[in-house]
């Protein structure tokens, strides 16, 4: 089910760098170190590959995060 202030967004239709940054973004988010980021990065980019999870983009609050499917 969608949520109503949110918008999916197609991992596929970003370039590399914007997806690492989305996801980098929204694992350093809580305050992550950055030394643990790098595995966090991955794991979620794996999940994202895998169909797992996706990216949704937030209007209210005008932020990207990555929800199960």
């Amino acid at each position: 089910m969608e949520p109503s202030s949110g918008i999916r967004i197609p991992a596929d239709q970003l370039t590399e760098e914007a997806l690492r940054n989305v996801i980098e973004e929204f694992v350093t988010r809580d305050g992550t170190e950055f030394t643990d980021a790098d595995a966090k990065i991955a794991q979620v980019t794996a999940l994202l590959r895998r169909g797992e999870v996706e990216l949704w983009f937030d209007e209210t609050t005008r932020s990207c995060s990555i929800r199960p499917t």
